[in-house]
């Protein structure tokens, strides 16, 4: 295990633009339950499909059910020691971006600047308007469904209100993916975090990191597809695995 850390500070510390790729497996430190694994939160409700939750009624009053259920565990969960390592190293100038599949804002709260978060599954502390992309207060909607039982129209041009999230069967956001794409092709170190590394199109961004020359590091609990490809795979807790590794730049 010191050996692995001392390699992954190796390959930071060469390294001249590392971009690092966050998963769930990042915010379950922090008391978020991950969603694929066994007793996770698809286990137990399945999500509501972006063609279900535009057409029906019902569909959209399940989804905010379920949002408001999380609310306070959304509201109580802080970054984790992996959070701040990673705010460490944007800060130091040795990591370019956070790609991240979670939509917790973590990130952000561990101080890692907007700019340089691209989320790809969007980000649940928030909604936005499906038309105009007006955004709305998550407090502002559960005020209303408590009060009629729905969300809200939106208040500009009367559209669909969503949570600020990508559900299964919408369109990724297309702004986001060209930004981590050109992240992904000016990095020369791509270190993924937490990620299972099965869900595309985001798994693809690590892959076109490789393909186009950089080195892939791999921090992850549990094995993964693309482990085989790795110049470096540590299988361990990422909070006390990146202090470690913090303590040696």
């Amino acid at each position: 295990m010191i050996g692995d850390i001392q390699q992954l500070a190796g390959l930071i510390r060469s390294a001249r633009r590392t971009v690092v790729f966050t998963g769930a497996g990042m915010s379950t430190e922090s008391g978020i339950p991950d969603f694929r694994s066994p007793g996770g939160i698809w286990t137990k409700m399945m999500p509501v499909e972006f063609q279900d939750y535009v057409r029906d009624p019902a569909a959209r009053r399940i989804s905010w059910q379920r949002r408001f259920e999380m609310e306070e565990t959304w509201n109580a969960v802080q970054p984790n020691d992996g959070h701040r390592a990673v705010a460490e190293l944007v800060a130091q100038g040795r990591v370019s971006h956070v790609i991240t599949q979670n939509i917790d804002a973590l990130h952000q709260a561990s101080g890692v600047p907007d700019g340089q978060v691209i989320e790809l599954h969007g980000n649940t502390c928030y909604a936005k308007c499906l038309d105009c992309g007006t955004r709305v207060e998550i407090s502002d909607i559960r005020a209303h469904f408590d009060a009629h039982g729905d969300a809200p129209d939106c208040a500009g041009c009367g559209g669909i209100v969503k949570t600020a999230t990508i559900s299964f069967g919408q369109p990724m956001p297309q702004d986001e993916m060209a930004r981590a794409e050109a992240a992904t092709l000016a990095c020369d170190l791509m270190l993924v975090m937490g990620s299972s590394l099965a869900v595309y199109p985001a798994a693809g961004f690590p892959l076109m990191a490789k393909r186009r020359g950089a080195r892939l590091a791999i921090l992850n609990r549990d094995e993964t597809p693309q482990d085989r490809l790795a110049d470096l795979v540590v299988n361990a807790g990422i909070g006390p695995t990146m202090r470690a590794v913090i303590d040696l730049l």
